[in-house]
């Protein structure tokens, strides 16, 4: 079983950390549909990427695309969130309220007394925000950022 892993592992090697899909991280999945565009390929890739582990073994032994060494930041916990509830939170923000956009807020780090102006700001540039109904969470999360960056209020919010 040690030399099947092993065998495996090695086979992976040539492929690079720079073919993961940021929407839909590292995995078998991503590479199988990669260079593909369009939901079904993200959630298809998504869904094989999370099976059978393959997943976990690509970042285990630094293969399939994936980095043994990264480490999550604020800026991929946000997109991985936002990623996850891209609908959920378009409606939220369209509605200036609701729990995916308290939660989105919280992720962010944004204190309760600034939550209602990260709300209302959201809100009133929705259209900003959701550019186009094929948008990705790397894109909303640019948007969003870009828009704190220039209110006085949440500047000190701003990602880096």
């Amino acid at each position: 079983m040690k030399k099947l892993l092993a065998v495996a592992a090695i086979s992976f090697l040539p492929f690079s950390n720079a073919m993961a899909d940021q929407d839909i991280g590292c995995g078998l999945g991503t590479m199988i549909f990669e260079g593909k565009s369009g939901l079904a390929s993200k959630v298809l890739g998504a869904t094989t990427n999370g099976t059978s582990g393959n997943q976990t073994f690509g970042i285990t032994f630094g293969t399939l695309g994936c980095s043994a060494d990264g480490e999550i930041t604020s800026r991929e916990k946000l997109a991985m969130f936002i990623d996850g509830n891209m609908d959920n939170l378009a409606r939220d923000i369209a509605k200036g309220e609701g729990e995916t956009l308290a939660t989105l807020s919280e992720v962010w780090g944004i204190q309760a007394e600034d939550q209602a102006a990260f709300s209302n700001l959201a809100q009133a540039n929705f259209s900003e925000v959701f550019t186009s109904g094929d948008v990705n969470s790397q894109d909303v999360l640019t948007n969003l950022n870009a828009l704190i960056a220039q209110d006085a209020a949440l500047a000190t919010y701003t990602l880096s």
